[in-house]
């Protein structure tokens, strides 16, 4: 079953362990309007509260991810000082609901991937594209600021000076490119995206998710600059010897039988 949101301009659908939200506006290159910014943290917490979903694909319909924020709405978004504050927000809102998702999350990239539709791949744990995806952040041509959220998003993925250089110039990076300077985490022919997206979502999904989503929040307090164990972090290490996943993972090792863990 396919749940539409902002009037079907994005899709969530649910399969075996997989939620896959599709940006869906293929005639416009699935360029986000302010009503799909708006519409992106009500699908994440659906996602959230659906149990039957352990790995989140954020994708684009018809071989493209996302052109970035619908330049046909800036007129009236950045009309004024006001307005534009608010749409800021909104579009913060959505990144934000997309990056703390608890559930681990693939960003799949078929083609063109830029500006605010890299911002939102960037919300993702793993970027995979395809060898025709061509990626870019390009405020520097349009004379507009990269936000602070998103700037930092980029900078944990490629560091500062690749950063700078992806913003500063503007320009669009081949899957080839993205991938040397680690704006991506794979590429593979376009034929076999769907593939080797479904492959890394089940290798995850198969795996213990009760230490995939405490990985998830330990390495984004580390990202935060944490950098020793509080009370939380090491109630969650005693917590996981006491769980149920724990259990099943001794066992099934103990047994020579693969493990099928209980936690969702």
């Amino acid at each position: 079953m396919t749940e539409p949101f902002a009037d079907g301009a994005i899709l969530l659908s649910v399969d075996a362990d997989v939620a896959t939200v599709t940006l869906n506006r293929p005639d416009k290159r699935n360029a986000l309007t302010q009503a799909m910014w708006r519409a992106l943290p009500g699908v994440m917490t659906r996602v959230e509260q659906d149990r039957a979903a352990k790995v989140t694909v954020l994708t684009g319909a018809a071989g493209t991810f996302a052109a970035g924020a619908d330049i046909a709405e800036f007129e009236t978004v950045y009309a004024t000082r006001d307005s534009a504050a608010a749409y800021a927000v909104e579009i913060a809102a959505a990144m934000e609901a997309v990056a703390h998702l608890s559930k681990p999350t693939i960003a799949a990239i078929p083609g063109a991937c830029v500006g605010g539709g890299l911002g939102l791949a960037l919300c993702c744990d793993l970027r995979i594209a395809s060898d025709r995806a061509k990626l870019g952040i390009t405020p520097g041509k349009l004379g507009l600021m990269y936000s602070l959220g998103d700037t930092r998003r980029l900078v944990e993925a490629v560091g500062p000076s690749a950063a700078k250089d992806i913003l500063y110039t503007g320009r669009i990076l081949t899957a080839d490119q993205a991938l040397a300077v680690r704006l991506i985490d794979a590429a593979c022919p376009a034929e076999t995206l769907a593939d080797a997206v479904a492959e890394k979502a089940s290798a995850i999904a198969s795996a213990s998710q009760w230490s995939a989503r405490r990985t998830k929040a330990v390495v984004r307090r580390i990202l935060d600059g944490q950098v020793q164990d509080d009370d939380a972090t090491r109630d969650w290490f005693l917590d996981s010897l006491e769980g149920e996943d724990f259990r099943e993972g001794r066992d099934a090792f103990l047994q020579k039988r693969t493990p099928v863990f209980p936690y969702r």
